[in-house]
Formats: structure tokens, C-alpha cells, sequence
């Protein structure tokens, strides 16, 4: 069955870090770090319903500026997440400019801005730019376990890792994925139609079994109407597959507490996006940087059962070594090597 999202690095494996995951069937995407943004297209910035930053280092974050003049005017809303501090990173970013004029487009911009705290609340404030960009506070709200953000079709996941400063890894996963067993739809007699967009988001959203739904349909013999239940319909034409879980994880360190985290986060992702920025020959210098050895990478997403693992944000000391990174993680992850 054809997945729902589909994710690829912003940047290559030198440049600043970035994932692009778009949805297939709808025009929008998420867009994980906010650096150099330029690869991406105006259009495919303008899908973009909610940004995930890891940390506010330039190169994970510079690209707001970049987001934000593409949005300007065109789009009317985007949602920002990051860490600790982050609804103030927002706020002086838009204090840098004068928005004497920015009231009269019209279109207007709001930028919600959620900050993920390490004492498990999360805080948001508004940016609009029919007011200036000034920003309005709302009250802080608890999070479910490390769920962030939730829809009737996928969530994302996040947890804090250690990297000098706390930093978030983040997972996104899709919810059930379900499919039509069209052969069992032409036995009952029944079309698609809107019903059955009705009868995939009850399921998904998890409404009771019993709860009805208005089937209605158009064959040679004229319109039909019948009311069936959720738990009916669902049973009678509807197969169930595992959603598609894709992880993200970078700048943080070799450390038990944060291979724990991720190993808890991300176990058994289908496609892991991890930084591998030194070869463990250097894993002393990766240790003071703050950052992970490939081989380091390697063990992580073995240890997380990841199905793939793609690596990323390799230190430019490597450049035109890319190959001799990659195999790293690969054998890591295969079990083939071990650290030093």
C-alpha cells in the first residue's frame, strides 16, 4: 500500500541539516530544521503546515528569515515547534524588522509558535501580522507522554537528547493505514463516494464502533441511501496495515542517556535520518563537539531496529569522503563493527 508521507534530506550530507517529508496525496508537507532552506522550492515551502526545529543554532535555524519572506502575504498560517526558549528565539527574529505595512496584505500571516519544555508543558504564543508581529501569549498547555503535535492521520513524537544544550529528536510516524478491499465493496453493492472518506476518518480518529454512517450512492437503479455502523462498514470492506515510522535525530552526543532516549523513541522505525558527522577514528573530537561518530550512528539504529538508516550532517573535514562515512554507519548498524 502506498504510504502516506515521504521524507528526504533537505541538503546533501555536508550541508546544514533539514528534512523534507511531503505528503503524497495532499499538498503539504513538514518541514524538520530550519537552516539553508534555499534547495527547496517556493511551492514546496508554501505546503509547508508545521516546522520542527531541533535547537536554535544558525545552522539549524537561519532559515526563518528565508521561510518567512516566501510565506509573507501568500500563506496564512504556519506552525513552528522548538525547545526550551524557543516562543523568545521567535519573537526577537520578528523584533529585528519593521512591519509598518505588513497590516494591509491581503492575506495575513499568523506564525504559531509552541515551545516544548523540559518540564513536560508546552508553551504558545501567536505572531500575526495584521498586528505587527507582536506576540500573544496563550496559556501553557501539558502534552500527552512525548507526543507533540497530533492529527487523525499521523503524530509526531519528540524527545530532549543532550548536546551541550538540550536539543529534540523527533519521530513521525503515520497512523493505520487503510485500504479498500474493492472486491468486498462491489459484492455489498455499495460505490465510493464521500461516505467513504467518512468511514476512513472515523476510523481513524477512533470513533465508537456503533456510530452510524449515511451511506449514499448512485447506480443504474437510481440514488440509494442506507445507514450502516463504523464497526460494520470497517469490518466489511476496510484492511488494516501499519503506519510508516520515520525518525530524525541530530547534533547530540555518545552518551547511555542519550541512546536510551532515541532507543525509546524510535524503535522500530521504518527510516531513521541520523547525523553521522565524524569517523570513530576522531570520536574523541566528536565527544567535545557534541556529536555522534558514524559508527556511533551505526550502533544507535541498530540498537532502535531501524528497517533503513540514512546519515547526514557529516563535518566538512571529510569532504569528498563521503563514502568512507556511509559505510561506517552501514557496517555499525549491520553489526559488523563495534566502537573503539
Amino acid at each position: 500500500m502506498r504510504p502516506l508521507l515521504e521524507a528526504r534530506l533537505v541538503n546533501d550530507v555536508f550541508g546544514d541539516p533539514g528534512l523534507f517529508v511531503d505528503f503524497l496525496d495532499e499538498r503539504r508537507a513538514l518541514l524538520f530544521d530550519l537552516g539553508d532552506i534555499t534547495g527547496l522550492m517556493p511551492r514546496e515551502l508554501m505546503r509547508l503546515s508545521h516546522v520542527f526545529v531541533t535547537h536554535a543554532h544558525m545552522d539549524h535555524f537561519s532559515g526563518f528569515d528565508h521561510l518567512l519572506r516566501v510565506l509573507l502575504g501568500r500563506k496564512p498560517c504556519i506552525v513552528l515547534y522548538g525547545g526550551p526558549g524557543f516562543l523568545a528565539q521567535v519573537e526577537h527574529k520578528l523584533l529585528a524588522y519593521t512591519w509598518n505595512v505588513v497590516h494591509r496584505y491581503a492575506i495575513p500571516l499568523v506564525i504559531e509558535a509552541i515551545e516544548i519544555g523540559l518540564d513536560g508543558l508546552m508553551r504558545r504564543a501567536c505572531f500575526s501580522s495584521r498586528h505587527g508581529f507582536a506576540r500573544e501569549a496563550e496559556p501553557p498547555v501539558g502534552r500527552t507522554g512525548d507526543i507533540v503535535h497530533d492529527e487523525a492521520t499521523f503524530r509526531v513524537r519528540a524527545c530532549f537528547v543532550d548536546h551541550g544544550i538540550p536539543c529534540l529528536a523527533y519521530l513521525v510516524e503515520e497512523k493505520a493505514r487503510l485500504g479498500v478491499i474493492k472486491a468486498r465493496l462491489a459484492e455489498s453493492g455499495l460505490t465510493t463516494g464521500a461516505w467513504l472518506r467518512e468511514l476512513t476518518h472515523a476510523v481513524l480518529t477512533g470513533v465508537a464502533d456503533d456510530a452510524p454512517i449515511l451511506v449514499q450512492w448512485r447506480d443504474r437503479s437510481g440514488d440509494h441511501a442506507v445507514t450502516r455502523t463504523v464497526g460494520e462498514l470497517s469490518r466489511l470492506i476496510l484492511e488494516i496495515h501499519p503506519g510508516q515510522r520515520i525518525g530524525y535525530a541530530t547534533d547530540l552526543r555518545y552518551t547511555s542517556e542519550n541512546v536510551q532516549a532515541l532507543s525509546h523513541l524510535m524503535q522500530g522505525v521504518d527510516q531513521l535520518f541520523i547525523e553521522s558527522v565524524f569517523l570513530d577514528i576522531d570520536s574523541a573530537h566528536g565527544l567535545r563537539k557534541n556529536h555522534l561518530t558514524a559508527a556511533q550512528a551505526g550502533l544507535i539504529a541498530r540498537g532502535a531496529g531501524a528497517r533503513a538508516v540514512t546519515p547526514f550532517h557529516f563535518s566538512p573535514r571529510y569532504e569528498g569522503r563521503a563514502a568512507e562515512l556511509a559505510t561506517e554507519v552501514r557496517d555499525a548498524w549491520a553489526g559488523v563493527i563495534r566502537l573503539r
